[in-house]
Parts: structure tokens; C-alpha cells; sequence
């Protein structure tokens, strides 16, 4: 069987479409209608797990690079956090709304500890993840 085929990563992959789905449904929720710190913390608390479960979606194999993914995933998300702090949507004069929602327009220190602590989640997933696979 080959792995991408194998039962269990059709289970992560129903799964984890599953979780990705509520999360988008949950994110798109707070950006219609939450204000204060639903929408300022707990929305970029829930992005990184979005983001996650994406990938565990779309690539559902067993982790080979031990938790490289929830790594990543967090210097992505900070990536995009520090880009908001250097202006890269007026430096581009990116002007549509949807692009500067999901880019973002401002930068902080906050945001970097919300994806810090949505980030914890997924490590654990991972963690599981790889235990499993053993």
C-alpha cells in the first residue's frame, strides 16, 4: 500500500479536513461579526491552527522531519506579522480588501504571542501524530 493510500492517512486526512473546515467557518465568523479581543487575539490564536490542519489535510503522512511543520508554520506566520510591520501592503499599494485582511496592515506584539499559543495545539498534534506512527 502505498503511503498515500495507507487507512490512517485517510483518517488524519478526514480529520484534520474536518477541523479545517469548523476553523474556517469559526474564522470567517469573527471577521464578520467579532470585535475586541475575539477578533484581535483569539482569531489569530485559531489562523495557525487553520493553517495546520490545512496542510495535515492536504499532505496527511506521518511527520518525517520530527516537528518541523509546526516550526514552520509558526516563522510563516511571523514572517507575515513582520512584513505587516514593515508596510507591505502600502509599499505595494496593495489596495484590494480582501488581500489586505489576509495580509494584514498592522503590526503587534500580541499577534506574535497568539500565534506562539495557537501554535502549542498543533505541536501536540504532531506529537501524537508521530507516536501513533511508531
Amino acid at each position: 500500500m502505498t503511503q498515500m493510500t495507507h487507512p490512517n492517512n485517510q483518517k488524519i486526512r478526514l480529520c484534520m479536513g474536518a477541523a479545517f473546515g469548523l476553523l474556517f467557518g469559526t474564522e470567517i465568523l469573527i471577521g464578520l461579526f467579532a470585535h475586541g479581543w475575539i477578533r484581535d487575539y483569539i482569531g489569530d490564536v485559531l489562523v495557525v491552527i487553520l493553517l495546520y490542519t490545512l496542510w495535515r489535510t492536504v499532505l496527511p503522512e506521518k511527520p518525517r522531519y520530527g516537528l518541523s511543520l509546526p516550526i514552520g508554520l509558526l516563522l510563516f506566520a511571523f514572517g507575515v506579522e513582520f512584513l505587516q510591520l514593515w508596510g507591505f501592503c502600502d509599499k505595494f499599494h496593495i489596495t484590494n480588501r480582501f488581500l489586505r485582511i489576509c495580509i494584514g496592515t498592522g503590526y503587534s506584539n500580541y499577534d506574535l504571542l497568539s500565534y506562539a499559543i495557537g501554535i502549542l495545539p498543533c505541536y501536540l498534534c504532531e506529537h501524537l501524530l508521530r507516536k501513533k506512527a511508531k
